[in-house]
Protein backbone atom coordinates (compact mmCIF):
# COMPACT_ATOMS: atom_id res chain seq x y z
CA UNK A 1 0.00 0.00 0.00
CA UNK A 2 1.34 3.43 -0.93
CA UNK A 3 1.98 5.98 1.77
CA UNK A 4 -0.48 8.77 2.43
CA UNK A 5 0.81 12.33 2.14
CA UNK A 6 0.79 14.18 5.47
CA UNK A 7 1.29 17.92 6.03
CA UNK A 8 1.58 19.92 9.26
CA UNK A 9 0.41 23.48 9.93
CA UNK A 10 2.34 24.91 12.86
CA UNK A 11 5.85 23.92 13.94
CA UNK A 12 5.55 24.88 17.60
CA UNK A 13 5.55 22.60 20.64
CA UNK A 14 2.48 20.59 19.69
CA UNK A 15 3.36 20.55 15.99
CA UNK A 16 6.72 19.02 16.88
CA UNK A 17 4.91 16.39 18.94
CA UNK A 18 2.92 15.33 15.88
CA UNK A 19 6.05 15.39 13.75
CA UNK A 20 7.81 13.09 16.21
CA UNK A 21 4.83 10.71 16.17
CA UNK A 22 4.93 10.60 12.37
CA UNK A 23 8.47 9.18 12.45
CA UNK A 24 7.11 6.03 14.13
CA UNK A 25 4.61 5.29 11.36
CA UNK A 26 5.36 3.97 7.90
CA UNK A 27 1.85 4.80 6.67
CA UNK A 28 2.61 8.47 6.08
CA UNK A 29 5.02 10.45 3.96
CA UNK A 30 5.65 13.93 5.37
CA UNK A 31 5.36 16.37 2.47
CA UNK A 32 5.47 19.78 4.10
CA UNK A 33 5.20 22.16 7.04
CA UNK A 34 3.45 25.52 6.94
CA UNK A 35 4.71 28.09 9.44
CA UNK A 36 5.75 31.72 8.82
CA UNK A 37 8.15 32.01 11.76
CA UNK A 38 11.93 31.80 11.11
CA UNK A 39 12.47 29.01 13.63
CA UNK A 40 10.36 26.67 11.53
CA UNK A 41 13.13 26.31 8.97
CA UNK A 42 15.25 24.31 11.40
CA UNK A 43 12.25 22.06 12.15
CA UNK A 44 11.66 21.41 8.45
CA UNK A 45 15.33 20.57 7.95
CA UNK A 46 15.29 18.20 10.93
CA UNK A 47 12.39 16.28 9.40
CA UNK A 48 13.75 16.56 5.85
CA UNK A 49 10.67 18.23 4.42
CA UNK A 50 9.63 21.44 2.67
CA UNK A 51 8.73 24.60 4.56
CA UNK A 52 5.98 26.91 3.34
CA UNK A 53 5.02 30.32 4.67
CA UNK A 54 1.28 29.79 4.23
CA UNK A 55 -1.16 26.90 4.38
CA UNK A 56 -2.61 27.70 0.97
CA UNK A 57 0.82 27.60 -0.63
CA UNK A 58 1.57 24.23 0.98
CA UNK A 59 -1.76 22.77 -0.09
CA UNK A 60 -1.27 23.80 -3.71
CA UNK A 61 2.28 22.45 -3.88
CA UNK A 62 1.89 19.16 -1.99
CA UNK A 63 -1.79 18.11 -2.31
CA UNK A 64 -1.76 16.18 0.98
CA UNK A 65 -4.21 13.44 1.94
CA UNK A 66 -4.22 14.59 5.57
CA UNK A 67 -3.34 17.83 7.34
CA UNK A 68 -2.54 18.27 11.03
CA UNK A 69 -3.50 21.77 12.25
CA UNK A 70 -1.31 22.50 15.29
CA UNK A 71 -1.52 26.29 15.45
CA UNK A 72 -2.75 28.31 18.46
CA UNK A 73 -6.51 27.87 18.90
CA UNK A 74 -7.42 31.29 17.55
CA UNK A 75 -5.73 30.29 14.28
CA UNK A 76 -7.41 26.89 13.81
CA UNK A 77 -10.27 27.94 11.56
CA UNK A 78 -8.62 29.20 8.37
CA UNK A 79 -6.14 26.31 7.81
CA UNK A 80 -8.86 23.79 8.67
CA UNK A 81 -11.31 25.20 6.13
CA UNK A 82 -8.59 25.61 3.51
CA UNK A 83 -7.46 22.01 3.95
CA UNK A 84 -11.00 20.65 3.67
CA UNK A 85 -11.58 22.70 0.52
CA UNK A 86 -8.34 21.30 -0.90
CA UNK A 87 -9.64 17.76 -0.48
CA UNK A 88 -7.68 16.79 2.61
CA UNK A 89 -8.91 15.27 5.84
CA UNK A 90 -7.94 17.23 8.96
CA UNK A 91 -6.62 16.42 12.42
CA UNK A 92 -7.00 19.67 14.36
CA UNK A 93 -5.66 20.19 17.85
CA UNK A 94 -7.93 20.75 20.83
CA UNK A 95 -9.90 22.89 21.53
CA UNK A 96 -11.43 22.41 18.10
CA UNK A 97 -12.04 26.15 17.62
CA UNK A 98 -12.28 29.41 19.56
CA UNK A 99 -16.08 29.64 19.70
CA UNK A 100 -19.32 27.96 18.71
CA UNK A 101 -19.68 29.89 15.45
CA UNK A 102 -16.32 28.63 14.22
CA UNK A 103 -17.30 25.11 15.24
CA UNK A 104 -20.48 25.36 13.17
CA UNK A 105 -18.49 26.58 10.17
CA UNK A 106 -16.12 23.64 10.52
CA UNK A 107 -18.89 21.06 10.78
CA UNK A 108 -20.67 22.55 7.75
CA UNK A 109 -17.49 22.58 5.68
CA UNK A 110 -16.70 18.97 6.61
CA UNK A 111 -20.16 17.92 5.52
CA UNK A 112 -20.09 19.87 2.25
CA UNK A 113 -16.63 18.58 1.23
CA UNK A 114 -17.17 15.02 2.44
CA UNK A 115 -13.87 15.16 4.34
CA UNK A 116 -13.49 14.22 8.00
CA UNK A 117 -12.33 16.39 10.88
CA UNK A 118 -10.64 14.46 13.69
CA UNK A 119 -9.99 16.51 16.85
CA UNK A 120 -6.86 16.01 18.94
CA UNK A 121 -8.22 14.94 22.30
CA UNK A 122 -5.37 12.44 22.46
CA UNK A 123 -6.17 11.05 25.91
CA UNK A 124 -9.05 9.03 24.44
CA UNK A 125 -6.47 6.70 22.88
CA UNK A 126 -5.15 5.47 26.22
CA UNK A 127 -6.26 1.93 27.07
CA UNK A 128 -6.80 3.04 30.68
CA UNK A 129 -9.30 5.68 29.56
CA UNK A 130 -11.25 3.17 27.50
CA UNK A 131 -11.13 0.66 30.36
CA UNK A 132 -12.61 3.27 32.71
CA UNK A 133 -15.34 4.03 30.18
CA UNK A 134 -16.12 0.32 29.89
CA UNK A 135 -16.31 -0.16 33.66
CA UNK A 136 -18.61 2.82 34.15
CA UNK A 137 -20.88 2.34 31.16
CA UNK A 138 -21.25 -1.44 31.62
CA UNK A 139 -22.33 -1.00 35.23
CA UNK A 140 -19.34 -2.51 37.03
CA UNK A 141 -19.81 0.04 39.84
CA UNK A 142 -23.60 -0.05 39.63
CA UNK A 143 -25.49 3.11 38.78
CA UNK A 144 -23.16 6.11 38.59
CA UNK A 145 -24.13 8.56 41.34
CA UNK A 146 -21.28 11.01 41.78
CA UNK A 147 -17.97 12.17 40.34
CA UNK A 148 -15.25 14.10 42.15
CA UNK A 149 -12.18 15.41 40.37
CA UNK A 150 -9.40 17.93 40.40
CA UNK A 151 -6.50 19.20 38.33
CA UNK A 152 -4.46 21.28 40.73
CA UNK A 153 -0.89 22.22 39.86
CA UNK A 154 1.38 25.23 40.23
CA UNK A 155 2.90 26.25 36.94
CA UNK A 156 6.38 27.87 37.02
CA UNK A 157 6.47 31.66 37.39
CA UNK A 158 8.25 32.10 34.04
CA UNK A 159 5.36 30.28 32.34
CA UNK A 160 3.56 33.62 32.46
CA UNK A 161 6.37 35.74 31.00
CA UNK A 162 4.53 35.80 27.67
CA UNK A 163 1.70 38.33 27.87
CA UNK A 164 -0.74 36.07 26.02
CA UNK A 165 -0.57 33.57 28.87
CA UNK A 166 -2.05 36.19 31.20
CA UNK A 167 -5.23 36.46 29.13
CA UNK A 168 -8.40 34.51 29.89
CA UNK A 169 -8.02 32.41 26.74
CA UNK A 170 -4.78 30.96 28.18
CA UNK A 171 -6.18 30.22 31.62
CA UNK A 172 -6.46 26.69 33.04
CA UNK A 173 -10.14 26.39 32.05
CA UNK A 174 -9.60 26.58 28.31
CA UNK A 175 -6.04 25.25 28.30
CA UNK A 176 -6.36 22.36 30.76
CA UNK A 177 -10.01 21.82 31.73
CA UNK A 178 -10.81 21.11 28.08
CA UNK A 179 -8.90 17.81 28.55
CA UNK A 180 -10.68 16.97 31.79
CA UNK A 181 -14.10 17.88 30.38
CA UNK A 182 -13.55 15.62 27.40
CA UNK A 183 -12.56 12.74 29.68
CA UNK A 184 -15.62 13.28 31.89
CA UNK A 185 -17.94 13.32 28.87
CA UNK A 186 -16.29 10.28 27.30
CA UNK A 187 -16.25 8.16 30.44
CA UNK A 188 -19.36 9.27 32.35
CA UNK A 189 -21.61 10.60 29.56
CA UNK A 190 -22.88 13.95 28.35
CA UNK A 191 -23.11 16.93 30.66
CA UNK A 192 -26.35 18.94 30.70
CA UNK A 193 -25.61 21.83 33.08
CA UNK A 194 -22.74 23.56 34.86
CA UNK A 195 -22.51 25.98 37.78
CA UNK A 196 -19.11 27.57 38.41
CA UNK A 197 -17.07 30.13 40.32
CA UNK A 198 -13.63 31.49 39.43
CA UNK A 199 -10.98 33.58 41.22
CA UNK A 200 -7.68 35.21 40.29
CA UNK A 201 -6.40 36.45 43.65
CA UNK A 202 -2.94 34.86 43.35
CA UNK A 203 -1.52 36.42 40.19
CA UNK A 204 -4.19 39.06 39.54
CA UNK A 205 -4.03 38.44 35.80
CA UNK A 206 -7.03 38.45 33.49
CA UNK A 207 -6.97 34.65 33.44
CA UNK A 208 -8.33 32.70 36.40
CA UNK A 209 -6.09 31.08 39.04
CA UNK A 210 -8.77 28.63 40.15
CA UNK A 211 -12.24 27.47 39.12
CA UNK A 212 -14.72 25.31 41.00
CA UNK A 213 -17.72 23.76 39.30
CA UNK A 214 -20.74 21.55 39.78
CA UNK A 215 -21.76 19.38 36.83
CA UNK A 216 -25.00 17.54 36.10
CA UNK A 217 -24.72 14.55 33.79
CA UNK A 218 -27.43 13.38 31.43
CA UNK A 219 -27.63 10.05 33.28
CA UNK A 220 -28.54 11.87 36.51
CA UNK A 221 -25.15 11.78 38.20
CA UNK A 222 -23.68 14.90 39.80
CA UNK A 223 -20.04 15.89 39.79
CA UNK A 224 -17.67 18.45 41.22
CA UNK A 225 -14.38 19.56 39.72
CA UNK A 226 -11.62 21.90 40.92
CA UNK A 227 -9.00 23.23 38.54
CA UNK A 228 -6.08 25.53 39.29
CA UNK A 229 -2.67 26.40 37.90
CA UNK A 230 -1.62 28.08 41.18
CA UNK A 231 -2.11 25.17 43.60
CA UNK A 232 0.94 23.07 44.47
CA UNK A 233 -0.37 19.53 44.78
CA UNK A 234 0.25 15.96 43.56
CA UNK A 235 -3.24 15.66 42.04
CA UNK A 236 -3.36 15.94 38.27
CA UNK A 237 -3.45 13.66 35.22
CA UNK A 238 0.19 14.44 34.45
CA UNK A 239 1.40 13.77 38.00
CA UNK A 240 -0.65 10.58 38.19
CA UNK A 241 0.80 8.98 35.07
CA UNK A 242 4.20 10.63 34.62
CA UNK A 243 3.66 10.90 30.86
CA UNK A 244 5.52 14.23 30.78
CA UNK A 245 9.20 13.91 31.63
CA UNK A 246 9.19 17.44 33.11
CA UNK A 247 6.50 16.54 35.67
CA UNK A 248 7.34 13.95 38.37
CA UNK A 249 5.02 11.00 38.78
CA UNK A 250 3.13 10.80 42.08
CA UNK A 251 0.74 7.95 41.15
CA UNK A 252 -1.97 9.90 42.97
CA UNK A 253 -5.39 9.53 41.38
CA UNK A 254 -7.20 12.77 40.63
CA UNK A 255 -10.75 11.66 39.71
CA UNK A 256 -13.17 9.34 41.52
CA UNK A 257 -16.26 7.78 39.93
CA UNK A 258 -18.70 6.51 42.59
CA UNK A 259 -21.65 4.20 42.00
CA UNK A 260 -24.19 2.19 43.95
CA UNK A 261 -22.06 -0.97 44.10
CA UNK A 262 -18.50 0.27 43.72
CA UNK A 263 -16.12 3.12 42.97
CA UNK A 264 -13.26 3.71 40.56
CA UNK A 265 -10.16 5.82 41.12
CA UNK A 266 -8.69 7.31 37.94
CA UNK A 267 -6.38 7.49 35.98
CA UNK A 268 -4.37 4.78 37.78
CA UNK A 269 -7.33 2.46 37.86
CA UNK A 270 -8.22 1.23 41.34
CA UNK A 271 -11.59 -0.50 41.58
CA UNK A 272 -13.27 -0.58 45.00
CA UNK A 273 -15.95 -3.21 45.66
CA UNK A 274 -17.68 -4.82 48.65
CA UNK A 275 -16.35 -8.15 49.92
CA UNK A 276 -19.92 -9.39 50.38
CA UNK A 277 -23.31 -9.24 48.71
CA UNK A 278 -24.37 -6.00 50.40
CA UNK A 279 -23.06 -2.56 49.57
CA UNK A 280 -23.51 -0.05 52.39
CA UNK A 281 -21.38 1.85 54.87
CA UNK A 282 -20.86 -1.21 57.06
CA UNK A 283 -19.51 -3.34 54.18
CA UNK A 284 -15.87 -4.38 54.08
CA UNK A 285 -13.93 -3.15 51.05
CA UNK A 286 -11.57 -4.86 48.65
CA UNK A 287 -9.55 -2.97 46.06
CA UNK A 288 -8.16 -4.13 42.74
CA UNK A 289 -5.42 -2.23 40.96
CA UNK A 290 -5.74 -2.68 37.21
CA UNK A 291 -2.51 -2.81 35.24
CA UNK A 292 -1.75 0.26 33.12
CA UNK A 293 0.80 0.19 30.34
CA UNK A 294 2.49 3.39 29.27
CA UNK A 295 1.49 4.34 25.73
CA UNK A 296 2.23 7.08 23.24
CA UNK A 297 -1.21 8.50 22.57
CA UNK A 298 0.06 10.73 19.76
CA UNK A 299 1.30 7.75 17.76
CA UNK A 300 -2.01 5.94 18.29
CA UNK A 301 -3.93 9.07 17.33
CA UNK A 302 -1.97 9.57 14.12
CA UNK A 303 -2.41 5.89 13.25
CA UNK A 304 -6.15 6.33 13.75
CA UNK A 305 -6.02 9.42 11.51
CA UNK A 306 -4.64 7.16 8.78
CA UNK A 307 -7.64 4.86 9.21
CA UNK A 308 -9.99 7.85 9.08
CA UNK A 309 -8.42 9.04 5.82
CA UNK A 310 -8.66 5.59 4.24
CA UNK A 311 -12.26 5.23 5.37
CA UNK A 312 -11.74 2.14 7.52
CA UNK A 313 -12.78 3.91 10.74
CA UNK A 314 -14.92 6.94 11.64
CA UNK A 315 -13.25 9.67 13.72
CA UNK A 316 -12.98 8.70 17.38
CA UNK A 317 -13.42 12.40 18.20
CA UNK A 318 -15.55 14.05 15.53
CA UNK A 319 -16.02 17.78 15.07
CA UNK A 320 -19.52 17.54 16.58
CA UNK A 321 -18.23 15.58 19.58
CA UNK A 322 -15.39 18.03 20.22
CA UNK A 323 -17.82 20.93 19.86
CA UNK A 324 -19.87 19.49 22.73
CA UNK A 325 -16.71 19.37 24.86
CA UNK A 326 -15.90 22.99 24.01
CA UNK A 327 -19.48 24.06 24.76
CA UNK A 328 -19.31 22.50 28.22
CA UNK A 329 -15.90 24.05 28.89
CA UNK A 330 -16.98 27.54 27.83
CA UNK A 331 -20.03 27.13 30.08
CA UNK A 332 -17.66 27.29 33.06
CA UNK A 333 -16.76 30.87 32.05
CA UNK A 334 -20.35 31.76 31.30
CA UNK A 335 -21.65 30.51 34.65
CA UNK A 336 -18.88 32.22 36.65
CA UNK A 337 -19.51 35.49 34.82
CA UNK A 338 -23.30 35.44 35.11
CA UNK A 339 -23.57 33.84 38.54
CA UNK A 340 -26.17 31.43 37.18
CA UNK A 341 -26.35 27.79 36.14
CA UNK A 342 -25.78 27.23 32.43
CA UNK A 343 -27.82 24.47 30.79
CA UNK A 344 -27.35 23.03 27.32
Amino acid sequence: MSQLKLAIVGAGVIGKRHLLASTHLDDFSLVGIADPFPGAQAVAEKYNTQLFETTSEMLRATKPDGVVVATPTEHHLEPTLQSLDAGAHVLVEKPIMSDMQECEQTIAKSQSTGKHVLVGHQRRYYALVNKARELIQQGHIGKLISVSGQWTVRKPDDYYDADWRKKWQAGPILTNMIHEMDLLRYIAGDITSITAETANTSLNFEKEDVAAMVLRFKNGALGTFLISDQSFSPWSWEHALGENAAIPRTKQNSIKFMGTTGSLEFPNLTLWKSTGDKCNWSSEFESTELVNEQEDAYIKQLSHFHDVITGTQPPLVSAADATATLRATLAVYDSAKSGARVTF
